[in-house]
């Protein structure tokens, strides 16, 4: 049975480095596995990967989309095992990288059917946010669903108003649809997570938005500014740089907002990931021992 090898990890643990050398020795191609590096627009704070990061390596899902583009889980679900159902009638393995949760969980698992909400639920909540305001819907998700609250970015409007549709609609949590289905798939999975020291990982980080700066990250979103309502610019970085066009904050401020806002995302990921004891963890220098668990399958 062909092997899908899962990379997985926190952002700016390294996981493209790694996923490209694997790739290569290998001789496979990579799925990238963040939502956001799907737009096309957003390269440069998305860190997404250059022509000379992916060193001739074929990747998936990298600018594939526009920023107006909806796109979800399902979706990638659907168009990720059609790809890899052809993929792997040619070769053994094949390597999906990213840090995007849900993502990942729809191509291992399967996303569930969550349920249409009816015009009345849709109603009440739009009232809601339209009165009381997306912090007092977020207060009311953690009360209803903290297992979704604790991961959901308490920012994105689309995201707290759908799940809390669901919570009102059928008196279940959101979560409770989200993670019941687990689809059999015809590859083996493997999953390898790449894990630092928080301070060494902090650092990255940090460097990372410095290094984004200086490769033109404020010009990417003023060019963006006209589609500020595309729910994929409600992503750390692209936020904290509106509001700097908008001239509500000075950029060093921002470019510390940005930092510290990845540095909880980080976070974030890494405690949804050690839930999952599929995993088999690694610091990304490991590359010796992640090869031979590699060659195992």
């Amino acid at each position: 049975m062909p092997t899908l090898i899962v990379l997985l990890g926190s952002t700016a643990v390294g996981k493209t480095e790694l996923s490209v050398s694997i790739a290569k020795t290998l001789c496979c191609p990579i799925l990238n596995c963040d939502s956001r590096q799907l737009f096309r627009e957003l390269r440069i704070g998305t860190a997404a990967p250059t022509e000379e990061e992916m060193q001739g390596v074929r990747h998936y899902f990298v600018g594939t989309l526009s920023i107006d583009d909806y796109y979800s889980a399902a979706r990638y679900e659907e168009e990720a095992i059609a790809l890899l159902t052809e993929l792997f009638k040619q070769l053994d393995k094949v390597i999906l990288s990213g840090g995007s949760m849900l993502y990942i969980d729809a191509v291992c698992k399967g996303i569930d059917d969550i349920p249409t909400v009816d015009s009345r639920t849709r109603q009440l909540i739009k009232r809601r946010l339209a009165t009381e305001g997306l912090s007092r819907l977020a207060e009311d998700l953690e009360r209803r669903d903290p297992e979704y609250a604790a991961i959901v970015d308490k920012q994105n409007t689309r995201r707290i108003v759908h799940a809390l549709e669901i919570c009102e609609m059928t008196g279940k949590t959101y979560t409770s649809f989200r993670i019941r289905a687990h689809k059999e798939r015809p590859f083996s999975i493997l999953k390898i997570g790449l894990n630092r020291p928080r301070e060494e990982l902090f650092e990255r980080i940090n460097r990372r938005v410095d290094a984004m700066m200086e490769r033109g990250f404020l010009e990417e979103v003023r060019q963006l500014v006209s589609h500020r309502n595309a729910n994929a610019l409600n992503t750390v970085g692209y936020k904290e740089l509106l509001r700097v066009l908008d001239g509500e904050w000075e950029l060093p401020m921002a470019v510390e907002r940005i930092k510290k806002n990845t540095r909880v995302y980080a976070k974030k990921q890494l405690t949804w990931f050690l839930k999952d004891k599929e995993i088999q963890w690694f610091h990304p220098s490991e590359t010796e021992a992640i090869m031979r668990l590699i060659n195992k399958r």
